[in-house]
């Protein structure tokens, strides 16, 4: 019995982080080292550097990377749980990303989508920053509570 309820809570947690979370390849931001973005740069994290916060594994470029990310995990988390920033803002919805389409403003990162005819941050950016990132944090709220 113990053992069902132990597979049982893990199985509801996986699918919450889930939700919350794009863990697209085992890792947010597909691998990406969430800390390199801060020097405007999308680098691919290495194997030999990951950790895991919230659930989520995370990978990165450096030990001095690592490092900074577990002093101060929050402050590196992508907005909208790593999903496309554009889709959670203007239709609340979930979408992948590309993770070399991103962009730091007032000190948070936001992930966009990008494939084809489809840049979403060049969409972000030509639209209204100050205002889609204001509403993907209100659609956000919204899309964390939302049982799929």
């Amino acid at each position: 019995m113990k053992k069902l309820l132990t597979i049982l809570v893990f199985t509801i947690t996986a699918n919450l982080l889930a939700q919350e979370y794009n863990i697209q390849n085992g890792y947010m931001a597909q691998g990406f080292d969430v800390v390199s973005y801060f020097s405007n740069t999308a680098v691919e994290g290495k194997k030999q550097y990951t950790t895991t916060y919230n659930g989520v594994k995370f990978k990165f470029v450096s030990q001095k990377n690592l490092n900074a990310f577990k002093s101060n995990p929050t402050k590196y988390m992508p907005q909208c749980g790593g999903y496309c920033a554009y889709a959670v803002a203007t239709r609340t919805e979930r979408k992948e990303i590309d993770p070399e389409y991103f962009e730091i403003r007032d000190g948070k990162l936001y992930l966009f989508y990008n494939a084809w005819f489809f840049n979403k941050k060049e969409s972000w950016l030509e639209e209204n920053p100050e205002k889609l990132k204001v509403e993907a944090a209100k659609n956000w709220e919204v899309l964390k509570n939302k049982k799929d």
